[in-house]
């Protein structure tokens, strides 16, 4: 089980956005990375496929590695790390470490 997933607000750790925050767009958990919104940008040259089509220099988000990522907690607003519990009905959940609020 991962820390992060899906639109969970993260803060940058470590490489040139560090401390900047984002929203996760997409998970890759074979790989260990992670695409958050508007970090880590790169620029991909790309011709033109069709005529409606414009080619040139586009810019788009690159993945980062999970160990670069600390989750947002919504109750504190401050970067923490996240614990893993097991209710009574089964259903595993993750909370703040900080706050111990429970995170969706």
């Amino acid at each position: 089980m991962l820390h992060v997933k899906m639109n969970d607000m993260v803060k940058i750790l470590a490489g040139k956005d560090k401390g900047k925050t984002g929203k996760v767009l997409r998970v890759y958990p074979k790989r260990d990375r992670a695409i958050v919104q508007g970090v880590n940008f790169t620029k991909k040259h790309a011709r033109r496929s069709r005529q409606d089509e414009q080619g040139g220099i586009i810019q788009r988000e690159a993945s980062l590695n999970l160990s670069n990522l600390a989750i947002v907690c919504k109750g504190c607003n401050r970067a923490t790390r996240v614990g893993r519990d097991v209710l009574k009905d089964g259903s595993r959940v993750r909370y703040c470490k900080k706050c111990k609020e429970v995170l969706s």
